[in-house]
């Protein structure tokens, strides 16, 4: 099979560096530059994609499109593209609810052959290795597969419907995201009696305890911006599921203490804390 064009939209952190996987087995990785910002071109410049002028020109172009953007933004970026009639695979990676990706399903086929993607770990740089999970028509999921081969990007298929990798994206960022609120929540107790370093201790006995990790809530408040969105997603999909969303809602909430520090990489576990007392 002859090597793909592939189109990202956008080159985040998590985009850029997947795309960055891609450019192994593909022709060419196209990226638009238009609107986006100078950290986006740097990390684009970084990764050896391609820019070209217009979103028109990208899907003109690409064989496969993965679109990996924040949650809120993967509707209207969907209709973006339903509205320039694009043919190729569409690759729906974002965390989102499975109910939203039957629509953007539905937005774009019978034009395109929508995969839906989930990405589970980090992104795929400095030795990390995540995996995305596909599902979808065997043939396009087959083609993204072949994309990231004998790259620091794993492929899992789990079967051909549409929806699949959405929900487990979603299974395991509802605990593993909510997990990370809630050492927050409990550190944040514990600095407030000053038995903080007592319930490390306790803590530390289990390795396999977040709340062995309190230095990590300094991470988790820089991606707040992006986690809350997701976790309101999760609670989407638990509600329509007939079960109880409001502790993923609540963490949400708790998250939205933190999205003027979007991003903030000198953020210390004090700071964090501050601001989660003080809305």
């Amino acid at each position: 099979m002859d090597q793909p064009i592939v189109g990202i939209l956008h080159p985040g952190s998590m985009g850029a560096a997947v795309a960055a996987c891609a450019v192994t087995n593909a022709a060419k990785v196209l990226w638009c530059e238009t609107g986006r910002s100078a950290v986006s071109a740097g990390r684009a410049t970084q990764f050896s994609l391609t820019p070209v002028a217009t979103l028109s020109e990208l899907l003109d172009r690409s064989d496969i499109v993965i679109s990996l953007c924040p949650p809120a933004a993967a509707e209207d970026l969907a209709h973006d593209v339903a509205g320039h009639r694009f043919t190729g695979v569409y690759v729906e990676a974002n965390a989102i609810n499975p109910e939203r990706i039957q629509r953007i399903t539905a937005l774009l086929e019978p034009g395109a052959t929508v995969v839906d993607g989930g990405v589970v770990g980090s992104p795929p740089v400095g030795g990390k290795i995540p995996t995305l999970y596909l599902s979808g028509p065997p043939s396009a999921t087959a083609r993204i597969e072949a994309l990231f081969a004998g790259t620091a990007v794993r492929t899992a298929v789990l079967g051909t419907e549409v929806g699949k990798a959405s929900a487990l994206k979603l299974a395991y960022a509802s605990f593993q995201k909510t997990s990370r609120v809630l050492v927050a929540l409990a550190v944040g107790m514990a600095r407030e009696h000053d038995v903080d370093q007592e319930l490390i201790e306790v803590a530390s006995r289990r390795t396999d305890s977040y709340l062995s990790e309190p230095q990590y809530v300094a991470k988790a408040a820089a991606r707040a911006w992006r986690w809350g969105p997701e976790l309101e997603e999760a609670a989407d999909a638990l509600a329509a599921a007939g079960l109880p969303p409001e502790m993923l809602r609540a963490a949400a909430a708790t998250l939205a203490r933190w999205h003027d520090v979007k991003d903030d990489g000198e953020l210390t576990l004090t700071d964090a804390l501050e601001r989660l007392a003080q809305p």
